[in-house]
């Protein structure tokens, strides 16, 4: 285990002291080091497409060794990866390498393996839909920052798998937030939209954090009290999320659609 240097890339918007990363081979592991015991974790998983060979990489710039620092600060354990979303064609790939991750966090000695959220970001945001249709024991809620939350029509790979907006209403206990800014891509804007419609219709846990002055990858742009604030709000739904007793196994699961 190595303790890493300075990020790379602009600096992160939040004033939040650094805190001890180490990396255990595919993951960055950010945690407190006077934090003691198994704690519930939180996985970030970034956007993309972010091309092969780009640096940095995710977990080394500013941004994701922010968001650890700030899962850390608020008592649990923040891990960061990187994922193989080289092209809109490598969804399958990405997701396979986070359910890989999954187990490799709830193996850690840091971290309570009955206690994780995913906070998905940006072009990731996608691949929460097969845990919003069948959600592991583990997992105590979901977050997404700025997603994108359906792949395009024409998109030629497998739609239902990665679109939530289908999806968001099969579990509707499951605990859900979604985090937007003002100032959304219009594209991606159209896909949070028709998801907060959705969950409205099926009756979903959905708190929605909007950020009305903030651009899509905000974190990167000089620091801003409003979007502080917001994301602060968000950690400490996670972390309340992420120490909630769980859910009774299929409660108020939408009733199956008719063929």
């Amino acid at each position: 285990m190595v303790d890493m240097a300075a990020p790379e890339g602009p600096p992160f918007f939040h004033d939040v002291d650094p805190v001890t990363r180490f990396r255990e081979d595919v993951l960055d592991v950010h945690v407190r080091s006077d934090h003691a015991g198994r704690r519930p974790a939180v996985i970030f998983i970034h956007g993309g497409p972010v091309p092969e060979g780009h640096t940095p990489r995710p977990r080394d710039s500013a941004v994701f060794r922010g968001y650890g620092a700030l899962a850390a600060h608020a008592g649990l354990v923040g891990i960061t990866f990187d994922h193989p979303l080289y092209t809109d064609q490598h969804y399958p790939q990405s997701a396979a390498t986070l359910d890989a991750v999954v187990e490799r966090t709830r193996a850690l000695d840091q971290v309570d393996p009955d206690r994780v959220v995913p906070w998905f970001f940006s072009g990731g945001g996608v691949l929460a839909a097969a845990w919003l249709r069948d959600p592991p024991e583990w997992l105590r809620g979901i977050a997404w920052t700025y997603p994108v939350l359906a792949p395009p029509p024409d998109w030629p790979g497998d739609v239902r798998r990665f679109d939530a907006v289908d999806a968001v209403g099969e579990h509707p206990a499951l605990p859900k937030l979604l985090v937007r800014v003002g100032h959304e891509i219009a594209g991606i804007a159209g896909t949070q939209d028709a998801f907060v419609a959705a969950a409205h219709d099926a009756g979903a846990a959905l708190e929605v954090l909007t950020i009305e002055h903030a651009v899509h990858g905000f974190e990167v742009h000089p620091f801003d009290a409003d979007a502080r604030a917001t994301v602060d709000r968000a950690v400490a739904w996670v972390a309340a999320t992420a120490v909630s007793p769980g859910r009774t196994p299929d409660a108020g699961r939408r009733p199956a659609r008719p063929a």
